[in-house]
């Protein structure tokens, strides 16, 4: 097990010219997939027998932070953390700890995670010990038979227990949970309530066409999140807020109870023209919108190249390619800009 932070040959970050696409936007928010597994099988996600990828072909740990220290060199100011599963990876709180001298320098202001939980017990103590301050659980039901459902392996009790260790160890917890018809429609209120008691904040993200089943059976379970937020209305009052925490979300207060409620619309509301953000996924490959297929193989230039020159030239020249959003829609009663893969291999 790693006990010290990787040791990469440096522990600065001079920051260059910022990074900037073809369309004026500047990127300072990467998402970075450490695993393609996962220890649930979420229906929305992945196949019950996925195929991992091999472990030979996922870049390993010190290239990892190699890549996210060119990102930050290059202007990233948010990391996040994604799988998979990313508290599944061995060794994986030796990449937070390297990564943790970054916030320490100040060129990164934050270090983020998004889990579904289940390890979060396990390792929420270091996790705030290497800076993070908050993170981000997918849970879309606080029922346990409905929870073993939809997760096909998961248990809720785990999760929860992961969540409690994450507020005793001071850590931010933003619920996350995917809008399905006929399926999550009736955990609205149960989790407003929950998440008001708790004193977490909560999203709601809308179903996107992604994965190998990700046509066909995904357009009888979309739920436009207008829907949502037209009954959230019914019962309270719904004050706008302007605030964003760099992401795609759009935030609303409840006035009566004051929680903070947010919104992911990528099918009806598109938030394309402010994206601020590309994926990394795990075997190296840079992902510059989620609902296209066009990635550049950063990988082969980390593995086959020294120094950072060729490998911020290649970030660069990424970026200008970044498009000008997705094609995903659902509008015409047939799924459009369907991504064949899965989000395990992208990064959530």
């Amino acid at each position: 097990m790693l006990q010290t932070p990787i040791d990469v040959g440096t522990t600065a970050c001079p920051v260059r010219r910022p990074l900037i696409d073809g369309l004026c936007r500047p990127v300072s928010y990467l998402r970075v997939s450490v695993t393609d597994r996962c220890d649930f099988r979420c229906t929305y996600c992945m196949a019950d027998r996925v195929q991992f990828l091999p472990r030979k072909h996922l870049l390993t740990l010190e290239e990892l932070d190699r890549l996210c220290s060119a990102f930050i060199a290059l202007g990233v100011t948010k990391l996040r953390v994604t799988g998979g599963e990313p508290l599944v990876r061995r060794d994986v709180m030796g990449f937070f700890r390297s990564m943790s001298r970054h916030l320490d320098s100040g060129a990164l202001r934050e270090l983020t995670l998004t889990t579904n939980g289940s390890q979060l017990a396990r390792h929420a103590a270091e996790l705030a010990a290497c800076g993070v301050r908050r993170v981000n659980v997918s849970l879309d039901t606080l029922d346990a038979g409905r929870f073993a459902g939809l997760t096909r392996r998961g248990q809720l009790a785990p999760v929860m227990e992961g969540i409690a260790a994450a507020r005793s160890a001071g850590l931010r917890v933003k619920i996350n949970t995917v809008a399905l018809r006929g399926l999550t429609e009736g955990e609205l209120f149960p989790l407003v309530d929950w998440c008001t008691a708790e004193g977490h904040d909560l999203t709601f993200i809308e179903l996107m066409p992604m994965g190998e089943d990700g046509a066909e059976s995904r357009i009888g379970q979309f739920l436009p999140l207008s829907e949502m937020r037209a009954r959230l209305a019914d019962r309270f009052t719904l004050e706008p807020l302007a605030e964003t925490t760099g992401g795609p979300a759009r935030y609303v207060r409840l006035a009566e109870t004051g929680q903070k409620i947010g919104f992911i619309t990528p099918l009806s509301h598109s938030f394309c023209e402010s994206c601020n953000r590309v994926r990394l996924s795990c075997t190296g490959e840079l992902y510059t919108c989620l609902g296209q297929e066009g990635s550049s193989d950063l990988r082969s230039v980390v593995r086959n190249t020294a120094g950072n020159d060729a490998l911020e030239a290649a970030i660069r020249s990424a970026i200008l390619r970044k498009p000008r959003g997705h094609d995903f829609d659902y509008s015409r009663g047939q799924p459009r800009g369907v991504m064949a893969r899965g989000m395990n291999h992208t990064g959530g």
